[in-house]
């Protein structure tokens, strides 16, 4: 884990990772709890944190298109698998791995 760490990259798929499940988990609990039960704290305390992962993982894909010349398509490609369920681990095993 530690090695991650030390790139943009590594930083990437840390990220990537905590977006996908945060993503999960607003849409599979927390928004069932909210519409279902009436219960909305859930919506807001990981919605918060879920925002906060999507506009890092956003700028770290940015940060990592340039610094490692990627393609138009290959930037495009890692942010609409933010936009997807499941699709930050799609981009972590298909994009993200060299």
């Amino acid at each position: 884990m530690t090695t991650l760490l030390k790139t943009q990259l590594g930083r990437l798929r840390i990220v990537g990772f905590a977006e996908g499940i945060s993503f999960l988990l607003l849409l599979g609990i927390a928004m069932p709890l909210k519409y279902i039960l009436g219960l909305p704290a859930a919506v807001r305390v990981i919605g918060m944190a879920h925002g906060v992962l999507f506009v890092l993982y956003v700028l770290l894909v940015i940060v990592v298109k340039i610094e490692r010349n990627w393609s138009f398509t290959k930037m495009l490609l890692a942010l609409l698998a933010s936009l997807v369920p499941f699709g930050t681990f799609w981009a972590d095993a298909k994009l993200f791995r060299s």
